[in-house]
Parts: structure tokens; sequence; C-alpha cells
């Protein structure tokens, strides 16, 4: 069965944000799909692409895998659940939740073509988005999610690789926002979230929700050159520190 190696901070005192990465499969893994509790089943058969069910399996057993590591229990004790969303009080939309072991720890998910994230932090909020770098035509979302001074950095930038990665920075900044504060897009208008794409970070971003403000720290994360990542946290007396482990994969021996 695959383990994952190279996670060692300590549950009880993570004094730094930590986030796991892992590559996505093409065809579902049944180790991976064993670990699924029954809500994740049920969604597992609705997928009607095996690569996008592999790639939400995949990111799921690897979660409880790495969890479980940290926590020092068993990939099959980690249970992960759903907080209902602030926003509107449903519980099918909020962000996910680490249910048993109970330890305080925020969790935040993201996946992407080839690439999945876990970030994992103290305290009540935490949220992380990953985007793989591709080519991003026209301008409809440049219009729709970015402020005008996004958009002016944006299009100061030539057109080519690293057009797209500023653009998908401040999206993934966004992202990593909305699901920190836990509403996801639904609570934000993406025109108004201001993320400083023209800085490298870690910067601080201000969410507006239902009339109260809340200011995040959101670091970005070196995945490699074909991906843009972003993680966020509430804002601290010192700026953001993230620890990234790569979750490989390797079988056990049978002996």
């Amino acid at each position: 069965m695959p383990i994952p190696t190279g996670a060692e901070p300590s549950p009880a005192h993570l004094a730094r944000t930590q986030v796991w990465w892992w590559e996505l499969p093409e065809r579902v893994d049944p180790a991976d799909a064993a670990l699924l509790g029954p809500a994740e089943r049920a969604r597992l058969r609705r997928f009607r692409s095996e690569r996008a069910a592999a790639s939400f399996t995949r990111t799921r057993a690897a979660a409880r895998r790495a969890l479980g590591t940290l926590l020092g229990v068993s990939a099959a004790e980690v249970v992960l659940g759903r907080e209902q969303c602030p926003g509107c009080g449903d519980p099918c939309h909020g962000p996910p939740r680490l249910d048993h072991p109970e330890v305080p720890l925020a969790i935040s998910l993201s996946r992407t073509t080839g690439l999945g994230l876990l970030a994992v932090s103290e305290g009540a909020r935490v949220g992380v988005d990953v985007e793989a770098l591709r080519a991003v035509r026209g301008d409809a979302l440049a219009r729709s999610t970015l402020t005008p001074r996004e958009r002016a950095v944006v299009l100061r930038v030539p057109a080519g690789p690293e057009h797209d990665r500023v653009l998908l920075r401040a999206w993934t900044r966004k992202e990593a926002v909305v699901k920190a504060v836990g509403t996801g897009l639904s609570g934000a208008v993406p025109g108004r979230l201001e993320t400083h794409a023209d800085r490298p970070g870690p910067v601080l971003i201000d969410h507006l929700h239902q009339g109260a403000v809340t200011t995040w720290s959101v670091a970005g994360l070196n995945l490699g050159d074909g991906y843009v990542a972003a993680v966020a946290t509430p804002r601290a007396a010192v700026p953001s520190t993230v620890d990234i482990h790569p979750c490989t994969y390797r079988d056990e021996d049978p002996s």
C-alpha cells in the first residue's frame, strides 16, 4: 500500500503552515478508493471521466495519508467532513474539516491538472489553491475576476508564460482567500478582491463579507515552473512561513 514520506512536523505545535503535494494518476487506484468515506464514494460514482475520478480519489486518499503521518495514526482512521458554509449555512459546500482525530487543525484541499495539494495550519482557517500554468486566451477571465489595478499589472506583461503566470497568481490568491474565509467564490466579488499581483508575496489581502473585513496573509508556493499556487492564513504578527512536503509513494515491504 502506498504511504507518504517526509511528513515530520508535530501536530501540537505547527509554528508554520504545512503543505503536501502529490501527482495525480490517470486511473482510480483501488488503494485510494478504499480510504474514502460513504459520501465520497457516492460522489465518486457520479464522475463520468476516469481521470477526474482518479484525481478526486487520490486527493482525498493522499490527504488522509499525510494527516495520518502528521498525527501518528493510520490513514484509515482519518475522517474528513465539511463545515457549514459561513455564508449560507449549507453543509454541502462548506470548507473541508478534519473530523477525526479531534485536533485543532484547519485543512484545505486543491487540485489541478496533474497535481493535488493539502494545506494544514493551526487555528480556525487556511485556504490553498493551485493552477497548472497554461495559456489563458482572451480577456474574459481578466474582465470578470481582476480589479482595475490587477488588469493594469497583467496588461503590462507581454503575451506568453509570464503573462499567464501573473494572471494565475492573482486568481490563485483570490481562491486561497475565499477558501480560507470558507464561503468560496459565492461569498466574494472577485473583481473587488485586490491581490497585489505585482508583488511576489507574502502579501496582505483584505476580504469583505457581510459588512465585515478580514485580513489574510497570502504566500506563494514554489511547486516548479508548471504550476502557480497560493496559501492563505489569518493575518499574524509575523509573515506567513510555509513548509512544503512532496508526498511520494512506495510499495510497502510485504514482509
